[in-house]
């Protein structure tokens, strides 16, 4: 099968196109035919040219059609329509645990199921409990909005019956932005925005602030928390990875600051996240209150471009490319 790999030369991530075996399905996994698969930057930039690490087939989710099912599994069945993380969205094939697989609501497209699984998931681990309970009345911030993880941010609290806020250097962004659920619009990139957040809220300040952009912005962040505020830590696209803190305002504020990330996770904890999204988040997606929000989508033969596309920071919501 035809497949893209994401290679580390010199700290910077290459695409190389290979042809390897199709997946055989092991036991507690499904292969999947991809119809389509979503561009991720911690995978494309951050991964490859920070972390660096082995080579691999690129892509952490897709959405497409059971191929073949592994021992054990008795969820799925060949001929299901699935989405989900896997391991090498850029391929023709691609496997993935079962316990990662989320049926398809019919209204949705390939190609807004691939957009579902990572922005979505990290959106539900973020808002709701344990960590950012996230509640109806109360407030969310969201630095750099315009990502997919913001954007799914957005449109879960307002499922959830929660008023956003949510900064960007663009004023087109922010427009399109207010299109799908943000109630508040700051136009900056920089960090000086704790008094139109204080502002907008009353002087009580942002119940759950996530911070898409990393250590630049992590100190002003916490400088606009509501009293009991809790503070997500998603990522750093801005390379900044340390930041002071204000342990005064932390202490007698009661502030919790928590890390949302895949990389250390438990197969458990993993199934637990999907089986709560499952639950809690995709009946609102099959019916129509959610739309997966895709700013393009590229043929499977235009990864490079799509790549392009997303480091260009040009998007609102998910770059999605089709299957091969």
């Amino acid at each position: 099968m035809k497949s893209c790999w994401i290679v580390t030369r010199d700290h910077t991530a290459v695409l190389e196109w290979r042809d390897v075996p199709v997946p055989q399905a092991q036991a507690g996994e499904i292969v999947i035919r991809v119809r389509a698969t979503a561009m991720n930057r911690g995978e494309l930039v951050v991964g490859g040219a920070v972390h660096g690490g082995p080579e691999k087939i690129g892509g952490t989710e897709a959405a497409g059609e059971v191929h073949a099912v592994g021992a054990g599994v008795t969820a799925f069945r060949p001929g299901d329509r699935v989405c989900g993380r896997v391991r090498g969205g850029f391929a023709e094939y691609a496997a993935m645990f079962a316990h990662q697989a989320m049926p398809v609501p019919p209204p949705l497209t390939w190609e807004q199921a691939a957009a579902i699984p990572v922005s979505f998931l990290t959106a539900y681990e973020m808002l709701y409990p344990p960590y950012g309970k996230l509640k109806a009345g109360e407030w969310l911030l969201v630095t750099g909005a315009s990502a997919g993880a913001g954007v799914a941010s957005i449109q879960t609290a307002k499922l959830l019956g929660a008023r956003t806020l949510g900064t960007s250097g663009s004023a087109e962004k922010l427009a399109r932005l207010k299109a799908v659920g943000l109630d508040v619009a700051i136009g900056t990139r920089s960090a000086d925005f704790a008094a139109q957040v204080l502002a907008a809220t009353g002087g009580k300040g942002a119940d759950l602030i996530v911070n898409l952009v990393g250590g630049s912005l992590f100190a002003e962040c916490v400088s606009c928390l509501a009293r009991c505020g809790r503070l997500a830590v998603v990522g750093y696209v801005d390379g900044v990875l340390k930041a002071e803190i204000d342990l005064a305002a932390v202490h007698a504020n009661r502030y919790e600051i928590f890390g949302i990330s895949n990389a250390k996770l438990t197969a458990g904890e993993r199934a637990h996240a999907v089986r709560g999204f499952v639950r809690d988040v995709l009946p609102a997606i099959a019916d129509g209150r959610i739309t997966p929000f895709v700013d393009r989508v590229f043929a499977f033969d235009e990864l490079p471009a799509a790549r392009g596309c997303m480091e260009s920071n040009a998007m609102v919501g998910k770059i999605v490319v089709r299957g091969h």
